[in-house]
């Protein structure tokens, strides 16, 4: 059973958690399933391949419509396919297969540690005050314009240029991310959605990729 699950982030909110309160984020399961698995013998390595969210069929272009209808026993093609296709690569043969869906109460339980990686909101063009945290200028001695610029940004003679990665003004934001030790406050099978302690990265209704981390309280303990 894979450990790892896609979904669509929602809205934020709290809940009580053992008397405490806690911010949760909300993370659906919309339409979780197996478009392809991928086995050792035949491509090299394992693998599930989901899809998840919804899509008009209308919108999708034809070689990717006819691979999600293998997932589907439906005569005609139906009104909404998987919006998010992602691989997820497992350490043993998978026991999934094409068409099966895919449910939050199947792999997570209230309790489990998570980690859960998406893409983070676009900030546009930001200096690097805002980028990197740059300190800024000498705000004294007549410096009335230089409150947030970068300063230098190498030596001239030597190396007589700018290295590369330095830390400038540029695109923000539209980055993976990962967030490590969230928790699962509670799932709702009826509705197939998960409440996740804390916030995670992008923006709502964005894909997000939750994974079951360390082991269970009852695993622990037997």
């Amino acid at each position: 059973m894979i450990n790892k699950v896609l979904g669509i982030k929602k809205e934020m909110g709290a809940t009580f958690n053992e008397g405490v309160r806690v911010p949760v984020t909300k993370v659906a399961i919309e339409n979780c399933v197996v478009t392809e698995v991928k086995t050792q013998d035949r491509d090299g390595y394992w693998s599930v391949q989901l899809g998840v969210g919804h899509k008009k069929a209308k919108n999708i272009t034809k070689p990717m419509k006819g691979h999600l209808l293998k997932t589907k026993d439906a005569k005609e093609t139906p009104k909404y396919l998987p919006r998010f296709i992602k691989e997820i690569r497992t350490q043993e043969e998978p026991t999934e297969k094409v068409g099966n869906e895919i449910k939050a109460s199947d792999i997570f339980v209230s309790g489990d540690k998570v980690s859960v990686t998406g893409v983070s909101k676009g900030k546009g063009f930001a200096g690097g005050v805002k980028r990197w945290h740059f300190r800024g200028g000498s705000k004294t001695h007549g410096q009335s314009d230089r409150w947030r610029a970068p300063g230098s940004i190498g030596q001239g003679t030597t190396p007589g240029r700018v290295y590369k990665g330095k830390h400038m003004a540029g695109h923000m934001g539209v980055e993976q991310i990962k967030v490590k030790g969230l928790k699962i406050v509670s799932v709702d099978a009826e509705k197939n959605e998960i409440l996740v302690s804390g916030a995670i990265p992008g923006t709502v209704g964005g894909l997000v990729i939750l994974e079951r981390i360390g082991e269970r309280k009852e695993q622990a303990n037997a």
